[in-house]
Formats: C-alpha cells, structure tokens, sequence
C-alpha cells in the first residue's frame, strides 16, 4: 500500500517562498506512477496544482500556479518537491500529495478522484 507523508508547510508573507516535501512508500519501485499536489481551501474543492510522472519527469500544472511552483522528484530518495515562489494569499490552501498508476500526458486537468493514494495534507498560510 503507497503511502504518502507531507513536510514543510507553514506560514509564508506575500511574495515568499516555501518547499514541500512527499516522501512516498510502500512500494519497491513508483515507475509508471503520476505524482500530484492537490490543494484545497476552506470552502472549496479539491484543485490540481502540479504533477509529474515519475519515470521521465515530465512535469504538468494548472494555470493558477504555473510559472511559480515548480514540481520534482528524486527518485533515489522517493520523494517528491513543490517548490512554491511568489506566493499570494490565495494560494492559501492545505495542501495534499496524491499518487496514482499510470502516467498522465497533459490536455486535461487531473481530478482527485483518480488518484488513490494521498497523505494527510498540510496547511500553507500566506500572510498579506
């Protein structure tokens, strides 16, 4: 069974940065697998925020966060990054890694009900 655990969270002014880390288990090897942040503020649904398969590296993110959150993965260490910059307020949210099988190749925003595998989310606060 894949299991996901979030670190970094925290409190961020405007304009700051912050990393994410997942690191995933369970498995010997993720190869096929797409690994995804969600975020989800209070009131709102679950939202897509980045993913990236983890053979290849590929890497995909909704129009909300491109150009200022970069998604990576290490795959010796199996773990996954969200390198957030030029935060906002808005991206106040908490936040989720997820995991599925199967690779994703972009032309269409990826759901959270696909993905079976989450950890327990961390809240990200961005300050005015």
């Amino acid at each position: 069974q894949v299991q996901l655990e979030e670190s970094g969270g925290g409190l961020v002014q405007a304009g700051g940065s912050l990393r994410l880390s997942c690191a995933a288990s369970g498995r010997t090897t993720f190869t096929g697998y797409t690994m995804a942040w969600f975020r989800q503020a209070p009131g709102k649904d679950r939202e897509f925020g980045a993913a990236i398969n983890w053979s290849g590296g590929k890497d995909y993110y909704a129009d909300s966060v491109k150009g200022r959150f970069s998604i990576s993965r290490d795959t010796a260490e199996r773990t996954v990054h969200l390198h957030m910059h030029s935060l906002k307020p808005e991206d106040t949210a908490v936040y989720y890694c997820a995991a599925k099988p199967g690779p994703y190749f972009g032309g269409r925003t990826l759901s959270a009900s696909e993905f079976g595998s989450w950890g327990r989310g961390m809240q990200v606060t961005v300050s005015q």
